[in-house]
C-alpha cells in the first residue's frame, strides 16, 4: 500500500513525486524540460504552489531527472539539492560513459544521447545551477521532512535515495520496476551499484518509489 502523502506524476516514462511535508511539500525529480506543463498543472493540483514549495531533490543529474529544475527556480522560486558528484552532469549535460545490460535499454540511452545534442542550444536553456549539495545520512527534518539521504553510486557517482522514518525509500534509478523490480540496467559503476544495493537491503525500507516504473514492496526485490 503507497502512502496517501505522496502523489506519483509520472512524465512520459520518468516518475516524479510530490510528497505533502510539514508546511508545504517537496517534490523529488522533475521529469524532462518537455513535460513542464503537465508538472505544472500536477502541482497546481494539489495547491503545491509558489512559496509552499520547500525544496526540490534530485536522485541523480540525468536529464530525465533534472529537466525542469530552471522552470522551478524562476517560477516557485525552489531550492534544488541534489549530490555533488553529480554536478558535472548538469554542468556538461554529457551522462558520461556508461554499461548497459538490455539492448531495448542500449536503443534507450542512445536516443537519449542523440536527443541531447540534437538539442544541444534547448537543453543549455534548461541549464540550472543547484542551491544545496546533499550529503550521505543527511536529515531532511528543517524542511519539514522527515527523510535521510542515502548516497548510492553506481547508476552515476551522485545518486541518491531519499528514506522516509516511515520506510519509503525514493530510488531514482538504482532500483526499477518497468516489468518488475529490478536494479539499475544502466550502470556507471557496477562494483559501486552492488555496494549500494547491499547497503539497502540493511535498511528497513517498506515501500520503493522508482524512478521508472510503479511503486513496489522492497521484499519483492530478488
Amino acid at each position: 500500500m503507497t502512502d496517501e502523502n505522496i502523489k506519483t506524476i509520472p512524465l512520459s516514462f520518468v516518475n516524479a513525486f510530490l510528497v505533502k511535508a510539514d508546511g508545504g511539500f517537496v517534490l523529488i525529480d522533475t521529469g524532462l524540460p518537455g513535460q513542464w506543463e503537465k508538472l505544472e498543472k500536477e502541482l497546481i493540483s494539489d495547491s503545491c504552489l509558489p512559496g509552499n514549495l520547500k525544496l526540490v531533490i534530485l536522485t541523480h543529474g540525468d536529464m530525465d531527472h533534472s529537466g525542469n529544475c530552471k522552470k522551478l527556480q524562476e517560477k516557485y522560486n525552489a531550492r534544488i539539492a541534489m549530490h555533488q558528484n553529480d554536478y558535472a552532469i548538469i554542468e556538461t549535460g554529457s551522462p558520461g560513459k556508461r554499461k548497459v545490460k538490455f539492448l531495448s535499454r542500449k536503443i534507450i540511452f542512445a536516443l537519449i544521447i542523440f536527443l541531447r545534442k540534437l538539442k544541444k542550444n534547448k537543453i543549455n536553456l534548461n541549464k540550472f545551477n543547484p542551491d544545496i549539495f546533499l550529503q550521505d545520512g543527511q536529515s531532511l527534518q528543517e524542511y519539514g521532512f522527515n527523510a535521510r539521504v542515502i548516497h548510492l553510486p553506481g547508476h552515476t557517482k551522485g545518486s541518491i535515495g531519499i528514506l522516509t522514518d516511515q520506510g519509503d525509500l525514493f530510488a531514482g534509478d538504482t532500483l526499477v520496476n518497468r516489468k518488475k523490480p529490478e536494479t539499475a540496467a544502466i550502470i556507471e559503476n557496477q562494483t559501486d551499484l552492488e555496494k549500494s544495493i547491499e547497503k539497502l537491503r540493511k535498511l528497513n525500507i517498506r515501500m520503493v518509489y522508482p524512478g521508472h516504473g510503479k511503486p513496489f514492496p522492497m521484499n519483492s526485490l530478488k
